[in-house]
């Protein structure tokens, strides 16, 4: 990591940190190396996906399913984590501190492509100020079928 990564990633750690004491739990390893993995990684996970690489990256490291569970849904209460859900499919988890940006979702596969547009960052502003909203947030997630998948089911 160079110096400005760490500096976001201490003052991120630190955020976590006073998060787990406002809510009277201990500061963990396992808590720690969740948090670090979505730090280091821009995919989008599954908590199982995420569960995984933990165990591949930390194989010393005895750490459970529950654990990643508990902790994304704690990182997602604080807005640190940001998710997608897939309805009975369950949710895919990123860290919160990128650049706005909106998301393809494949309806077959799964793939996420994130974009940004600023067009349509306009138009939405627009569309608001028109009706008297002023916005503060806003997610954006456009289904249909990738590239891949569509090449696929042609070929089927």
């Amino acid at each position: 990591m160079s110096n400005i990564e760490n500096i976001e990633y201490d003052s991120l750690l630190i955020r976590f940190k006073d998060l787990l004491k406002h809510n009277n739990l201990k500061f963990t390893k396992q808590r720690e190396v969740v948090l670090k993995t979505l730090y280091n990684n821009d995919e989008h996970f599954t908590p199982e996906s995420l569960y995984l690489l933990i165990k591949e990256t930390y194989p010393e490291l005895n750490v459970g399913i529950a654990t990643v569970y508990r902790t994304l849904n704690l990182l997602e209460e604080s807005s640190i984590v940001t998710s997608i859900s897939f309805g009975s499919a369950g949710k895919k988890y990123e860290l919160a501190n990128k650049p706005h940006h909106d998301h393809l979702i494949c309806k077959c596969c799964g793939l996420i492509v994130e974009f940004e547009n600023g067009d349509i960052e306009t138009k939405q502003e627009e569309i608001a100020s028109k009706n008297g909203f002023k916005l503060t947030s806003h997610l954006m997630q456009l289904y249909g079928i990738c590239e891949n998948c569509q090449k696929s089911r042609k070929n089927k």
